[in-house]
């Protein structure tokens, strides 16, 4: 059997129904929402509200806080230092929230098509694209970024 592939996808420059629809689009049963804090000022994209609408579009919804960036590396990734935004998360992975949280992620995607979901538009500029490199790592599939 293959493992379905995984994708990631940021909604920093997309309205809810354009994220859902690309979910859709590419299959998508499961979004696991990587961020610390699932809170938004974007409209549709705070925990409860997400989590509802995705439910209703018939995708599912798990948040794993544990693979979310420390305030310090959200700070260095909204100033555009990836890298250190890179180094701070790395320390964080060591963690075992972020081992348990990790593990969980590759549970799900490995029976479900999951996407990982963080604000930021570029996966490249995204901690998300760490976490999809290991969950990776562990299962062996194609990462698709949406």
């Amino acid at each position: 059997m293959t493992t379905p592939p995984l994708a990631t996808i940021g909604y920093e420059r997309a309205t809810l129904d354009e994220v859902i629809g690309r979910l859709k689009a590419a299959s998508v049963e499961v979004v696991i929402d990587v961020r610390a804090v699932a809170a938004s000022r974007r409209a549709g994209f705070s925990k409860t509200m997400l989590g509802a609408s995705l439910n209703a579009a018939g995708i599912g919804y798990r948040h794993l806080r544990g693979l979310g960036t420390p305030k310090a590396g959200r700070d260095a990734a909204r100033a555009g230092r990836t890298g250190e935004m890179r180094a701070i998360f790395a320390e964080h992975l060591t963690e075992p929230q972020a081992q348990l949280a990790l593990s969980e992620a590759c549970e799900i995607a490995a029976v479900q098509r999951a996407a990982l979901l963080c604000f930021e538009a570029e996966a490249c500029q995204c901690h998300r694209a760490i976490v999809a490199d290991l969950i990776h790592d562990a299962i062996g599939f194609t990462i698709v970024n949406l």
